[in-house]
């Protein structure tokens, strides 16, 4: 009964880190193309950087409106619609001749990808709780990670023969693929009674409750704030390995891997601990680890120190997000099982918005200057820990207050 329970949730986590993947693949797969389309469509760089942004934008802004909407209507139906529209806007970005066009597609794409985050994590909070619910995403975040790491070689795999219109007809297929399993593979999760009623002004009380919650915004910006500084860390290394290290493509390649695989190094670390140890406990190891690692960061910065000493600290600060994302998550969710669609939203809108601020931040110096890439991820870190002392533990300090009053 055990082994069927584990291969349940196997398949379970297999199917949604699918869906949280189609995030990745969208932005990362046409990256190694972005000279080819600035040619084929007569423009500049801005306009084509305008195309990856406008994914982004539709990446984070298209949680807000997915997951009320995963609320209202369970969790199958927006699912397959987006998954649909997937498969139009890629199609459309691959036949579109002027470059306005593809950056409303590109949006379009966004917003569409957007339903496989945020209803891969309301999911997972239908399915499971406590214990069970921090396992299951320790496992989610350790399959889905892959996607990172696969998506540019997939990319680049796939321009080795055709065009870069092959990119998005891989990304149609694969919507095509996503669409079949929402159809066949995925059972509803959401449960007609337990859906919220109500219109426009039932989501904003939603939203307003979740943002009044100090508890749920703790655990929302502290997930937020470090995955800003995996932002930070994915605009700068590329600059600072290659331009100041004379690191080559490939190996930046091998190093950025290694990032990869020390969050989901993290991610098991969550798992095998989760029962033994509080979830708060595991959030505080790895607020420790994640404050130790970007000062270091900022020391080997500061002091010009070496490329080892660099690749070290980033290692040890993606394996502490591999730890604080899953725990984190679970935290922040958990009293909110109602509206998790909603909940899941604003927990990855936070976290691409936040992201959005710290990656420009870390080019403010120039390309050969890594000292602003050293302060962003190091006050990342900080504000993260003084997010979680200030709105939790004074919260749960006034709770049990409040308590004890009342007794």
């Amino acid at each position: 009964m055990k082994d069927k329970l584990i291969d349940h949730s196997l398949r379970l986590a297999l199917i949604l880190a699918a869906f949280s993947a189609l995030g990745p693949f969208t932005v990362d797969m046409y990256l190694a193309s972005l000279p080819q389309i600035m040619d084929d469509f007569g423009t500049n760089a801005s306009w084509i950087q305008a195309s990856l942004t406008a994914s982004l934008l539709g990446l984070g802004l298209g949680q807000l409106i997915m997951g009320p909407l995963s609320d209202r209507y369970g969790r199958r139906k927006p699912l397959l619609i987006a998954m649909i529209l997937y498969i139009v806007a890629s199609v459309g970005c691959a036949i579109a001749q002027e470059i306005g066009f593809f950056i409303i597609l590109r949006f379009i794409q966004g917003v569409a990808a957007s339903a496989g985050l945020v209803i891969s994590r309301a999911i997972a909070r239908d399915r499971y709780s406590g214990v069970e619910m921090t396992k299951f995403i320790s496992l989610l975040t350790t399959i889905s990670n892959a996607a990172p790491l696969i998506s540019p070689n997939a990319g680049s795999a796939v321009t080795s023969f055709s065009s870069w219109a092959g990119v998005f007809v891989f990304l149609g297929l694969l919507g095509m693929l996503l669409t079949a399993i929402t159809k066949w593979g995925l059972n509803e999760s959401l449960s007609q009674t337990h859906r919220v009623q109500g219109g426009f002004m039932i989501v904003t009380k939603n939203y307003k409750r979740l943002f009044r919650d100090r508890n749920f915004m703790g655990y929302a910006l502290v997930n937020g704030l470090l995955f800003a500084g995996v932002f930070a860390f994915v605009a700068g290394t590329p600059f600072i390995y290659q331009n100041m290290f004379g690191v080559s493509p490939q190996l930046f390649s091998l190093l950025f891997a290694m990032n990869g695989l020390a969050i989901m190094a993290g991610s098991q670390i969550v798992t095998k601990a989760t029962g033994r140890f509080s979830d708060h406990h595991i959030l505080r190891v790895g607020l420790t680890l994640t404050f130790f690692s970007t000062l270091a960061i900022l020391t080997a910065v500061l002091s010009k120190g070496s490329l080892t000493a660099i690749v070290l600290s980033t290692f040890l600060f993606a394996a502490s997000i591999g730890i604080i994302g899953p725990v984190s998550v679970t935290l922040a969710m958990e009293s909110h099982g109602q509206i998790a669609g909603s909940a899941s939203a604003v927990l990855g809108t936070l976290q691409f918005a936040l992201g959005a601020i710290s990656s420009p931040l870390v080019g403010i110096a120039g390309e050969n200057s890594a000292i602003p890439f050293g302060i962003v991820i190091f006050a990342t870190s900080l504000i993260a820990i003084g997010s979680y002392m200030v709105l939790i533990r004074n919260g749960e300090l006034v709770s049990e207050g409040q308590k004890n009053a009342e007794t």
